[in-house]
C-alpha cells in the first residue's frame, strides 16, 4: 500500500476509514451514508486523496456493497484472517489501521496529514503520536456516541457526522422510482375519473 505522487502546492491528505464503526454509528444514529458524497466530503473538506476502506473480510454476499464502495473511489482494504475464522463475528480491524498510519509515517511517505473515521477509543495512542508529529488533520465520528478517550483532544481535531450540517451533505436519500410515481399518480388520476 506505498502511496507514491509527485508533491505539489496542493494539500495531500489521507483518509482510514473503520467500516464497521461507521456503518453501525450511522445506522444507530437513524441514517444511511451516501458513498459517494462521503467521498466527495472528504475531497473537499479535508484534501483527501486516498481514501482507505477497512472491512474485516472478504464475503461473496456482499459485492453490492464492494462495488458501490470502489465506485466512489474507495480503496478496500480487508483483514487478515485465518479461514476458521469467518464465521466467527469479529470485526476488529484497529490493529491494521493503526499499523497502516504508523507505517506511512515511519516510511516517511509523501503525505501531509491523516483523517481518521471512527468512534473507536482504541485509536486514541497513534492519533495523540500524529497530533504532537503535525501529521494529524482530523477525527470523523460516525455519531455523538464515541469514545471518552478523544475528550482529551482539542475540538480543532474532531467533529461528529451526524450533526445536521454534515449529515445533510453525506446522508443516502433513496429516490422514489419513476416508474412508480407514475402509477401513483395513474391512480391518482382514475380515482378522479370515477368520482
Amino acid at each position: 500500500m506505498k502511496k507514491v505522487h509527485s508533491k505539489t502546492n496542493r494539500e495531500y491528505n489521507i483518509a482510514y476509514i473503520d467500516g464497521q464503526n461507521l456503518h453501525l454509528g450511522t445506522s444507530s444514529a437513524g441514517w444511511q451514508l451516501d458513498f459517494r458524497k462521503f467521498r466527495i466530503y472528504l475531497k473537499d473538506k479535508f484534501k483527501v486523496q486516498e481514501a482507505y476502506y477497512f472491512l474485516w473480510y472478504l464475503d461473496d454476499g456482499e459485492n453490492e456493497l464492494y462495488t458501490a464502495l470502489q465506485k466512489a473511489w474507495f480503496i478496500l482494504i480487508f483483514r487478515e484472517h485465518s479461514s476458521n475464522m469467518k464465521g466467527k463475528k469479529k470485526w476488529n480491524v484497529d490493529v491494521d489501521i493503526c499499523f497502516e498510519m504508523m507505517r506511512s509515517v515511519c516510511e516517511e511517505e509523501e503525505f501531509d496529514h491523516i483523517v481518521l473515521v471512527t468512534g473507536d477509543g482504541d485509536y486514541i495512542k497513534p492519533v495523540k503520536y500524529l497530533i504532537e508529529k503535525w501529521r494529524f488533520k482530523k477525527i470523523l465520528f460516525p455519531n455523538k456516541m464515541y469514545s471518552s478517550l478523544y475528550r482529551q483532544l482539542q475540538d480543532r481535531y474532531s467533529i461528529t457526522l451526524s450533526v445536521p450540517d454534515i449529515k445533510k451533505k453525506i446522508e443516502y436519500i433513496r429516490q422514489p422510482h419513476k416508474g412508480k410515481s407514475k402509477k401513483k399518480e395513474n391512480m391518482k388520476q382514475n380515482k378522479k375519473g370515477t368520482a
